[in-house]
């Protein structure tokens, strides 16, 4: 009769060796917190104290990868055998994860980022002279020494670990025995692996902000994990960063600020930063709106918007609002994907090749010159209300780390009157949270919200019985349709009960779709009715002082620099790659920068009705647009100023890439 305990013994082996890795990685965490004393003193004893534990759950996700290969052996008849080879991996694995960890303190205290691509590169650059830098300008035998008493405990605790869980010399339990165990220990280590048991996203570096501190936040974070993640990504980043080889960098720059500033913009710090200027706005309005809300409407088509002129009664809520405001008919979204319109939208960074998904990436650590850099430092409150989890798309992570500090998700809405498992509340729950929300701030100081809406998604999980009358009519589009119209119909809801609250009169609304979707025409080859969306402006005074339509073609990098020109009414400071749409000359088209949003690295640049689609490979197509009355693309080869828009895209896409690479994309502080 074979017996389990060879098998609970290996079982143990791992557990205890899981354990001795985690205390050892705690104590690099340790090592971290001690070479960096002037910052931890601006973090409060419990927000370090978070970052451990919440830095465990890091920890974890690397200790249950090199444990990975160890279980996998579970199966095996012989299990882990006599282990000599088990110890030999975890002790080589280990001992790379405390290298890089006794490697992270300086690196750490130089850039103020955890490992990341910043490293990769710096190896990459010139390995001999960042060697000599390194052996000539920090302690390394010191370090040197420091892993080697780390890389011996390592050692010392797998011998005692393994003399402490002997097999007794009997033979393995039959394979019916073990597969069950070898299932759980499997579950055990694809959850460590994840770091989180919620559904959807694994464990991001969004989930290491738990604070208002920096260096707190990053503490929490995993130096192994972020490098490995940031090599992970090289490959797609280094497809965009040929952009970088794409024009030289002085000619780049001068082109990319020449379409960026205008009379009203006076450049700052040219040396330091590629397009910081302090815009003076051309004229506010009277009175002078108090308070900001963004309201960001999931795939919010221009094409099914009625007061853009294709009135097939989708949107009557939002056509009656347009009757109020200031209408921009020519907006695109610099994506096709909720993740770039928010970061788009709210932090003014572009959609770049290679970048796509930004909050998630490393580099979405940056500062950027978005709404929370620009108004937190005037006194500004805020809140921000979405129907789904804030994890997704990294969400929370990313708007807290710009300076958010206020965030109600699915799990903070108020007696729902509908939940879908998959998303969250319906657009009229998470409406009619956002009012009790803005009503509970301090209405002696001024407050932005950011309101973000979720209904208009596949699979389009709507309350029954629904509100409006389904559309149909337009085949495998009625439920998309259906969703818009009920998502039209919650922004009314809104603004019926909006307009009654004492707020209201003092506030600037600006309303914009995330992205467009796929429609049967396509218009070129970067279908460009999909990044068609509505934008509008609602504030006492605004037609009065700005009419009733704007036909500046534009995208969502303006939205910044526009409303908060009226907003404020008075010079800024910002880095934003949009201009103020309201303080450009009557003769200026407006342009734009646009991308589909994944690995498909195909920009397209306007420039009023005139635009020129750069794929990744093979020529760019030149041609001219129109959306009104009937969408079409006129190709133009022989267009005169396809050379210079080129030059111009160019330039752009690469000086903005050079910016976010350099962390160079924010304020001076």
């Amino acid at each position: 009769m074979r017996s389990s305990r060879p098998l609970f013994s290996d079982i143990r082996f791992l557990a205890l060796s899981a354990l001795l890795l985690l205390v050892l990685q705690t104590l690099l965490r340790g090592i971290l917190l001690a070479r960096n004393p002037e910052l931890a003193a601006t973090a409060a004893s419990s927000d370090l104290f978070q970052a451990f534990i919440v830095g465990l759950r890091f920890d974890l996700i690397v200790t249950s990868y090199l444990l990975l290969p160890l279980v996998l052996l579970l199966l095996l008849p012989g299990g882990l055998g006599e282990r000599r080879l088990a110890r030999y991996w975890l002790l080589i694995g280990g001992g790379i994860v405390l290298f890089l960890g006794v490697s992270e303190p300086e690196f750490y205290h130089e850039f103020h980022t955890r490992l990341n691509s910043l490293a990769i590169q710096y190896l990459k650059e010139d390995p001999a002279t960042v060697s000599s830098m390194i052996w000539h300008g920090f302690p390394v035998a010191r370090y040197l020494l420091l892993w080697a008493v780390l890389l011996g405990l390592l050692a010392w605790g797998l011998r005692r670990i393994d003399a402490t869980t002997p097999k007794f010399g009997e033979s393995y339990p039959a394979w019916w025995v073990r597969l069950p165990l070898f299932l759980i220990c499997a579950f055990l280590v694809a959850w460590g692996a994840r770091g989180t048991l919620r559904h959807g996203a694994p464990l991001r570096w969004g989930d290491a902000f738990h604070s208002q501190n920096l260096f707190a936040n990053h503490l929490a974070l995993n130096g192994t994990w972020s490098l490995a993640k940031a090599a992970m990504g090289n490959k797609k980043k280094d497809a965009g960063k040929t952009w970088l080889k794409i024009m030289p960098r002085d000619k780049a720059l001068a082109h990319t600020r020449k379409l960026l500033l205008t009379p009203n913009d006076h450049l700052e710090q040219p040396d330091q930063y590629p397009v910081l200027r302090t815009h003076t706005p051309a004229r506010g309005l009277s009175p002078r709106p108090k308070n900001l809300v963004f309201i960001i409407m999931e795939s919010f088509s221009g094409q099914f918007t009625g007061a853009l002129g294709t009135d097939h009664g989708i949107t009557p809520r939002f056509d009656e609002l347009a009757k109020e405001g200031l209408l921009f008919d020519h907006m695109f979204s610099n994506g096709t994907h909720t993740h770039q319109g928010m970061f788009a939208t709210v932090a003014c960074f572009p959609n770049l090749p290679g970048f796509e998904y930004l909050m998630q990436e490393p580099e979405g650590q940056h500062q950027f010159s978005g709404l929370p850099a620009l108004l937190k430092p005037l006194g500004f409150q805020d809140v921000y209300v979405y129907n789904g989890a804030f994890n997704w798309d990294n969400q929370k992570g990313f708007f807290r780390n710009q300076g958010m500090t206020r965030f109600i998700g699915r799990d903070q809405m108020e007696n729902p009157v509908f939940t879908d498992p998959t998303w969250g509340v319906s657009d009229q729950d998470m409406f009619d949270q956002a009012l009790r929300e803005i009503n509970r701030l301090d209405k002696d100081k001024p407050f932005f919200a950011v309101l973000q809406t979720l209904s208009n998604h596949t699979p389009y999980a709507l309350p029954d019985p629904l509100p409006v009358k389904p559309v149909s009519g337009f085949g495998e589009l009625d439920q998309h349709l259906t969703a818009q119209r009920y998502a039209d119909w919650a922004l009314g809801r809104f603004f019926d009960e909006a307009k009654q609250q004492p707020w209201y009169q003092d506030t600037l609304f600006m309303l914009v779709g995330d992205h467009g979707f796929g429609v049967k025409k396509q218009l070129g080859e970067i279908d460009l009715l999909r990044f068609h969306i509505p934008m509008l402006l609602l504030a006492p005074g605004i037609q009065e002082a700005y009419g009733k339509r704007i036909s500046t073609a534009a995208t969502q990098m303006d939205v910044i620099p526009t409303t908060v020109s009226l907003l404020l009414g008075k010079p800024f400071r910002h880095q934003c790659w949009g201009r103020d749409l309201l303080s450009l000359a009557e003769d200026d088209p407006g342009f734009g920068i646009i991308k589909p949003s994944g690995s498909d690295h195909t920009v397209a640049y306007f420039r009023g009705n005139r635009i020129v689609i750069k794929p990744p490979h093979g020529k760019a197509v030149a041609g001219r647009y129109q959306l009104y009355p009937e969408p079409s693309f006129t190709p133009d080869e022989q267009m005169p100023e396809k050379a210079q828009m080129l030059d111009e895209l160019k330039a752009y896409v690469s000086t903005a890439m050079r910016a976010l690479l350099e962390n160079r994309t924010g304020l001076p502080e």
